[in-house]
């Protein structure tokens, strides 16, 4: 693909007007670790909201939907729009406690929630197992997106991409901190919003429009395999002829994923960079209403213009040979149906093909700016200035967070070379994450769980998931990825529950502690309620949890149903659309009203 001159202006614009106004953070970043990491814990609802929305907007985004699409259908994306349950519980039940606790990062908390050398154990190996192993895992599979995009649109190799995203996204993480990933993740989760509805737009219309879309692809059609029969379109799975493929992409979601496993952004209970969201906003009610944006956006305004140009390139596209075909210069090993995405590009007319070659530098740049700081806050808050050295200035630690993020971006270059797909990253992180979900939700309303739950959790879950990953790689075990996952779910868990019978129990004056401090509600608590000498309804003033099952239950019925509104929409589906819209428009009324009644509280 070939960039005219008006699409490298466009570029350089979109890089100006995205990059320029985090230099100006500089200098207040530098202050101290609570301004690089938390900016000062001052940051509004609306910003930390737009801000968890682009970074869940990254380069491998796109990819890992149409891949999603092309192996099954639109409904295949129930893999993760099940995690609206997660993220809306975060809403309702988690978002206040985050903020009460007022740590710096969500690895601070084992301390003020388990006691101990098992708390030091776990909060040390989870910074640098989360910050170093995990988040170099998730920086991978972005930039080989980010590769992938490069190699098809200019032919360049991987190194080449590395290099230049490296140069561009280690600068402005290492030199402005939070507070300047803020600001660049406000502005270009527009320009990537413009940038991926005109490429849905003229993919539609390279095909022939909208009508031509739904006439070819409404018929059942042979799956990738030759052998499945899909619906691209449907928004369900077929429970009657394909069985296998609706547990696998639906039931397993709804059922077990959502609460069972872990996954960047859409953590039980909240958790990673989420959490430095809740963390750094400056309310309560800012870390409510940051996180219901959040999900709002992330699952319904994003979604159907991946998805929209996902279903064209299978009209373009039919077959993988289709795209090798097109790009004869293409590196076969890069070959995969994530990227039919930028292989679908190719039909942007002069002037778009620069703002989305702006846009997708964007996307990849909210999403390692973040993981790159969250991270370099975990190597350097909750592990070097714990366990190295403690008593250093806030200046050194700054530069020390700054040089950590240097080595992270090297880290997940590396890792780079390792890895094929962004489905196969994205089933990968699933499953190094099984089973340790419910632990995460439970923590905070179950006095019995302890710290050495959280690290046999994690042992289980990792082990497990590597010997079925190797026995699966080296054939001797062919385990669908939703069997390998109910295995990993149900080993974990009993092993976890165990602990919290059979192991150490949390020292009792570190558990009223974290209660006064918290104020959990639920019967969880009650015997270190009744130690503490309080009522339950003095420990639960302003809490209102049938209030909050409500605004829960709303939430995820107005998300899903605004969701399909969409779809039914497009698809020319009006009486469907227009029964759609009334659930969303009751269910939205329900979650307005509960919102106000929790928000004043």
């Amino acid at each position: 693909m070939k960039l005219q001159f008006i699409d490298w202006i466009i570029v350089a614009v979109s890089l100006m007007i995205c990059f320029l106004p985090a230099l100006f953070f500089g200098k207040r970043a530098g202050r101290n670790t609570s301004e690089f990491f938390v900016s000062g814990r001052s940051v509004p609802w609306w910003l930390a909201g737009l801000s968890m929305v682009a970074t869940t907007f990254s380069s491998d985004t796109p990819n890992l939907v149409t891949d999603i699409v092309r192996r099954n259908g639109v409904a295949g994306n129930w893999v993760w729009w099940a995690f609206v349950l997660t993220g809306v519980a975060t809403v309702f039940f988690y978002a206040r406690l985050w903020r009460r606790s007022e740590v710096m990062t969500d690895l601070e908390f084992y301390e003020i929630r388990y006691s101990g050398k098992a708390a030091s154990v776990v909060r040390g190996f989870r910074s640098v197992y989360l910050g170093l192993f995990f988040n170099c895992v998730i920086m991978a599979s972005v930039n080989l997106a980010a590769c992938k995009i490069a190699n098809v649109l200019f032919g360049l190799p991987r190194w080449q991409t590395l290099l230049f995203v490296g140069l561009l996204n280690v600068a402005f993480a290492a030199h402005s901190g939070l507070w300047g990933v803020l600001v660049i993740d406000m502005i270009q989760f527009f320009l990537k919003m413009t940038a991926v509805i005109a490429a849905a737009y003229f993919a539609v219309k390279h095909i022939g429009g909208l009508g031509v879309l739904v006439e070819k692809l409404s018929a059942p059609m042979p799956g990738p395999d030759g052998k499945t029969m899909l619906n691209y379109l449907n928004f369900l799975p077929d429970f009657t002829s394909n069985w296998d493929l609706a547990l696998a992409v639906f039931i397993m979601p709804i059922a077990v994923q959502w609460w069972a496993t872990w996954y960047p952004g859409a953590e039980p209970g909240g958790g990673s960079y989420i959490a430095q969201r809740m963390l750094a906003s400056k309310s309560e009610k800012d870390s409510l209403g940051a996180v219901l944006f959040f999900n709002i956006a992330h699952y319904v305004l994003r979604p159907w213009p991946w998805i929209l140009v996902g279903l064209c390139s299978l009209l373009v596209y039919p077959n993988l040979t289709d795209i090798q075909a097109a790009f004869p210069d293409l590196d076969p090993r890069l070959l995969g149906h994530d990227i039919a995405y930028p292989a679908m590009l190719k039909f942007l007319p002069v002037g778009f093909i620069g703002l989305m070659v702006g846009g997708l530098i964007a996307a990849n740049s909210s999403t390692i700016l973040t993981h790159m700081n969250w991270g370099a806050s975990y190597l350097v808050h909750d592990f070097y200035r714990r366990f190295i050295r403690r008593d250093a200035s806030e200046h050194h630690y700054v530069w020390a967070g700054r040089c950590t993020t240097v080595g992270l971006f090297l880290a997940s270059s590396g890792m780079v070379y390792l890895l094929d797909t962004a489905k196969d990253s994205f089933d990968i992180i699933l499953q190094i994450g099984a089973g340790t979900g419910l632990l995460y939700l439970l923590r905070w309303f179950w006095w019995r769980i302890n710290a050495w739950c959280e690290v046999v959790a994690m042992i289980s879950s990792f082990g497990i998931s590597v010997v079925l990953l190797l026995l699966k790689k080296h054939g001797e075990s062919d385990l669908s990825t939703h069997h390998a996952l109910l295995i990993t779910i149900g080993v974990t868990t009993v092993c976890w529950l165990l602990t919290a019978f059979l192991g150490p129990q949390t020292d009792r004056e570190k558990l009223i502690s974290f209660y006064r401090k918290v104020r959990p509600f639920g019967p969880g608590w009650r015997p270190i309620r009744e130690a503490a000498g309080l009522s339950e309804s003095a420990a639960s003033t302003g809490e209102n949890i049938p209030m909050a099952l409500l605004g829960w239950f709303a939430g995820c019925v107005a998300i899903w149903s605004s969701l399909f509104t969409v779809g039914s929409f497009l698809y020319g589906r009006m009486l469907q659309a227009g029964l759609l819209l009334g659930v969303f428009l009751a269910s939205g009324i329900a979650l307005i009203y509960v919102t106000q009644k929790l928000w004043n509280k």
